[in-house]
């Protein structure tokens, strides 16, 4: 018989390897899955949107091939990712890093999303009987699954003309993923605080009391919140701006974007570059209102103060807003107006925080505590003046900084040379908020703060008046309580007094009965111990028991009574059976067992019912 060796092992395959790696960490796999097909939604939207306007237009200049790497390139420079243009006239690549802000949105929304969605795995919660993902294992998963895509769309774009900065898109990618990734998880969580109690740790030792306890945490969320309301009035001012310019320009924008392009197809595409362009230059009409300005190229900017655009820029309707050339006008210096709002809206919101406060246990912690419910109202207490203004100083600088970084995200290079500069620079906005902010700021605070203060002020002596008739009203209260319990008590005693001195036996004359003795309690027997309790019980029920089966051993030596065999019933009645009595067995009496029968309770069979 011939033996067949196998040589070599199989391979299992690769969908039942990937079933097991999904059986064993489900939550890792449902993540992975999920920033996958967020990374595929993002792709495939510009995609869908490139090919659209490659088959509309009249003259393309490539095939469905460069249309699908020019959407690969326009997904990674929605990161934030810096792309490099080779078709120049020149021959040197030309760097193209102005990320349309309203690209960056599509992303940010989709990783967020699919993040929220990969903390319910499969959808078995807590509500349906199973564990839900760990907010790590969900994070993990989405992040890897989305830069697993954005690795395959980088290779894939560098083989076009718009090829991918690798430095910029391995930063930018990851951290937008990551980020917008966690921001999904913690929403998904309701947002807790705890998860933030991390982060002061990561700060300098010297900086770390400072934002440590309750009360600087309660200083750095008011600090925060008024940044943010800020940074909110920076960017509608600009809005405002922006709008105001373009209606003042609106001849020269219309021309500029008809000349753009005489085809519908190309307009369409002009007009949906203006709209995702839009939030940048709200950005860019902030700066300008700061002070700073922005720049159209390197050594042309465009300011309050003055104005030095390019001469040579392309016709395009955003650009058509730029102020005209020339020192700055009254008109033009009115920009001024935005920053003192955000100064003004900053310090209204730390005067808000400062100026009461809950003392708990001597120290001061602000309505940002009150309002979160974690203190109870133990008394209201104004911020010292260092205090509100060093609030208002932090909140300024944290408006700042997200000026700062909205300047940067606007603004990029569009080529080599004279194109090297294009939107405001970062630094020099963020100094100038800073300055515009905190100047106005601190005097708000300490007015709002000083105000408050004369209103509480104002009230204190009503609340003490009120307060002093309210003690006097518990006082006389708890003295009308004390008398009546002190004469309650004066009337038990005094009860208790006359009981004693009473005769003893109340209802009944003792002047007739002179031979009747006094009724007496009858004698209680002793207590006798239960039946449990103690050996020598145990004993004494032990010796009786055995005594009882002595004496009934000789009665239950005779042998059981043995039933007759039961015949089969007729129609007829059946016959009672004769009783006889049974013969005694010679046995002996003492191996006789006492669980057998005794003849004298045995009772003949009773005959059983005729059948019908």
């Amino acid at each position: 018989m011939a033996v067949v060796i196998q040589m070599t092992a199989r391979r299992p395959p690769l969908s039942s390897l990937l079933t097991r790696l999904r059986d064993r960490s489900p939550g890792l796999a449902a993540g992975f899955l999920g920033g996958v097909v967020a990374a595929g939604l993002g792709l495939g939207s510009f995609a869908v949107l490139v090919t659209v306007l490659w088959i509309s237009s009249p003259y393309p200049d490539s095939g469905p091939g460069g249309a699908l790497h020019v959407a690969a390139a326009l997904w990674l420079l929605a990161h934030g990712a810096e792309l490099v243009r080779t078709d120049t006239l020149s021959g040197i690549p030309a760097p193209v890093g102005v990320t349309p802000l309203l690209l960056l949105a599509l992303p940010v929304w989709l990783v967020h999303r699919a993040a929220r969605d990969a903390t319910d795995g499969d959808g078995a919660g807590e509500d349906d009987g199973g564990a839900p993902v760990s907010g790590g294992t969900a994070w993990a998963g989405v992040v890897l699954g989305y830069l697993a895509v954005g690795a395959a769309a980088a290779l894939y774009a560098a083989g076009g003309d718009l090829r991918p900065s690798w430095l910029w898109a391995g930063v930018c990618v990851p951290l937008v993923a990551a980020v917008a990734a966690g921001a999904g998880v913690w929403t998904a969580y309701g947002r807790p605080r705890a998860a933030l109690d991390g982060v002061p740790s990561l700060l300098p030792a010297g900086l770390r009391p400072l934002v440590l306890g309750p009360e600087a945490q309660a200083r750095l969320a008011t600090a925060a919140r008024a940044a943010g309301a800020g940074a909110m009035v920076l960017v509608g001012g600009g809005a405002v701006l922006l709008a105001t310019s373009l209606v003042w320009h609106g001849g020269a924008a219309r021309s500029s974007f008809l000349q753009l392009t005489e085809g519908w197809s190309g307009r369409f595409a002009a007009l949906l570059l203006c709209l995702a362009l839009v939030p940048n230059a709200v950005v860019w009409a902030g700066s300008y209102a700061l002070g700073p300005g922005f720049a159209l190229g390197v050594g042309h900017t465009v300011s309050p103060l003055a104005s030095t655009p390019a001469p040579l820029l392309p016709p395009f309707p955003l650009l058509a807003a730029v102020p005209d050339p020339g020192t700055g006008t009254p008109l033009h210096w009115a920009s001024g107006v935005v920053p003192v709002a955000v100064g003004v809206t900053v310090g209204w919101f730390v005067g808000r925080g400062a100026g009461g406060g809950v003392v708990v246990g001597g120290s001061e912690v602000s309505e940002a505590v009150r309002g979160g419910g974690t203190l109870p109202r133990a008394g209201v207490s104004a911020w010292s003046r260092g205090r509100t203004a060093g609030t208002a100083a932090l909140a300024a600088v944290l408006c700042a900084g997200l000026v700062a970084a909205l300047s940067a995200l606007a603004g990029g290079p569009l080529g080599v040379g004279a194109l090297a500069r294009f939107g405001p620079v970062w630094w020099q906005t963020g100094a100038a908020a800073l300055l515009w902010t905190s100047v106005p700021a601190v005097p708000t605070a300490l007015g709002l703060r000083a105000w408050r203060r004369r209103g509480r002020s104002a009230r204190e002596p009503e609340l003490s008046r009120g307060n002093e008739e309210r003690a006097a009203a518990i006082g006389k209260q708890r003295a009308e309580a004390e008398r009546g319990a002190k004469a309650a008590k004066a009337a038990k005693t005094e009860k208790t007094a006359k009981s004693e001195k009473a005769p003893k036996y109340e209802g009944m004359s003792t002047a007739d009965d002179g031979d009747l003795e006094p009724y007496d309690f009858l004698p209680v027997e002793a207590a006798q111990p239960l039946w449990h309790d103690g050996e020598a019980a145990r004993e004494a029920r032990w010796a009786a028991l055995k005594e009882a089966m002595a004496v009934s051993e000789p009665q239950m030596s005779e042998p059981p009574l043995s039933r007759p065999p039961l015949s089969k019933p007729s129609v007829s009645a059946p016959p009672v059976p004769e009783w006889t009595e049974p013969e005694a067995l010679e046995s002996d009496p003492s191996e006789s067992d006492p669980l057998e029968w005794d003849p004298a309770e045995t009772r003949p069979p009773e005959p059983p019912a005729a059948a019908s």
